[in-house]
């Protein structure tokens, strides 16, 4: 039998289960890896705002990861909502010294607006974990905000390398031209991401981080990943829930639609002797 392929996100849940860490673990069954999560805070959050945060113990955040790395094990990890410094400094420290590919989604801000980093942690963030990162998956908005300028995805790209990650895929969702720009520090690729007119991209972004970290965990190459994430992406978006919430309707990455259920055709009741 062959070996079952194992993602870990360490990530906040998102109580209406649009992004975040629910969003992490469908995309990693999409593509195809058994899903482990640390969860490093929990959000009082729905399709139109986030109302609330409470951030976990750094030392309970260490525990979940060790926990993990003891028994199960991970073949690949991301990171998305880590909130703060300290958080920051926690999952570096447990991180370090563990030699499996990381992906970094530096998410800082929520789709309904809601800030999810808090001041000072962007710097740690920086300094802390785009050095332990494979890749770092900023879309155009949080890439500006990284860089300190705004420009191209190429030059964005570039410029978050030259900080320290060892690649950045710049994602397509934000701005004119719908293309994931990949930087590995020697080449550049651009990938292509079909836009779709649906009111339903709420974690998205967690999608597309986490579907490259379960392809990285399969042992793709890291442009073969970049290519395979954007389509799990897009192929998410396309199918996006509008019917959920008022707000930012949640993407699909497992096609939930086709998997209801057709009721049984009812016993035939006998009189039991």
């Amino acid at each position: 039998m062959a070996r079952t392929a194992r993602a870990l996100t360490i990530a906040s849940s998102d109580s209406g289960g649009g992004a975040g860490i629910q969003a992490d673990l469908r995309a990693f069954a999409a593509a195809g890896c058994h899903g482990a999560s640390v969860i490093v805070a929990l959000t009082a959050q729905n399709t139109r705002e986030v109302t609330a945060i409470h951030a976990v113990p750094t030392d309970f955040i260490t525990a979940q990861v060790d926990a993990v790395f003891d028994d199960i094990g991970a073949d690949a990890v991301k990171t998305g909502m880590l909130l703060s410094a300290e958080i920051i400094e926690a999952v570096a420290a447990s991180l370090a010294g563990r030699d499996v590919p990381l992906v970094v989604d530096p998410v800082m801000i929520a789709s309904s607006g809601a800030r999810l980093l808090h001041d000072g942690a962007l710097e740690v963030m920086v300094g802390a974990l785009f050095p332990l990162a494979t890749v770092v998956t900023p879309n155009l908005p949080e890439a500006e905000l990284i860089a300190g300028f705004r420009g191209t995805r190429r030059a964005l790209a570039e410029r978050l390398c030259e900080m320290g990650a060892a690649a950045t895929i710049v994602t397509g969702g934000h701005g004119r031209d719908p293309v994931d720009h990949l930087f590995d520090g020697r080449d550049h690729v651009e990938i292509p991401v079909p836009r779709h007119a649906i009111a339903a991209t709420h974690g998205a972004g967690c999608t597309h981080s986490a579907a490259l970290a379960a392809l990285l965990a399969q042992g793709w190459p890291l442009r073969e990943a970049a290519q395979g994430a954007a389509e799990v992406a897009s192929a998410a978006v396309a199918r996006g829930l509008a019917d959920i919430g008022a707000g930012d309707g949640p993407v699909d990455a497992l096609d939930i639609r086709s998997r209801r259920l057709v009721p049984p055709a009812p016993l035939s009741v006998g009189r039991i002797a």
